[in-house]
């Protein structure tokens, strides 16, 4: 049975298997713990019997007026987990912590553009491009803005995709 309990210190010290995977991005130590201090209702770990990290989920609250949102910095099921909609129950419960509690107008997240599998998943769970950033990945790869409208964006203006490809610089961040 698969236990989703928010992430505490220790499974820092555990969950290194599931980013192994080369479409996981992978943070030093200081900003987990960031992410744990500052927003801890928006991580998750996904378990396994026998306490073993299946995934997690690690996002946070940001922006202002209509811009504020749901942000979901990282979702990641290790290879052996997925096809379990585990990545869906996490992002349901980060979706449901922005529209109730945080009452967000949307939740956004970025992924590889060449990263299929998981844009297409996205978009099962409601997501849509939203815009394309130019070399957001090591400056490299694009990215793609990807979101979903909240019950509070009721005419979901904040899904209305922009015609235009932006840089990096021209992002908003907190």
């Amino acid at each position: 049975m698969t236990t989703i309990r928010k992430f505490c210190c220790n499974d820092l010290l555990r969950f290194a298997s599931v980013n192994l995977d080369h479409l996981t991005e992978t943070f030093n130590m200081s900003f987990y713990m960031t992410y744990l201090a500052r927003w801890p209702d928006y991580f998750h770990v996904a378990e396994a019997p026998g306490n073993k990290v299946m995934g997690y989920i690690m996002g946070k609250v940001e922006g202002q007026g209509e811009s504020w949102h749901g942000h979901v910095t990282a979702v990641t099921v290790a290879s052996e987990y997925r096809r379990q909609q585990l990545a869906k129950k996490l992002m349901n419960i980060l979706e449901e912590i922005s529209d109730k509690i945080d009452k967000a107008y949307f939740v956004d997240l970025f992924v590889r553009a060449s990263n299929t599998p998981a844009i297409k998943m996205y978009e099962k769970l409601g997501y849509v491009i939203y815009r394309r950033v130019l070399r957001y990945y090591s400056g490299e790869e694009d990215g793609l803005d990807m979101r979903k409208a909240l019950s509070r964006d009721v005419e979901k203006k904040s899904i209305i995709p922009l015609k235009r490809p932006v840089t990096p610089d021209e992002l908003e961040y907190d």
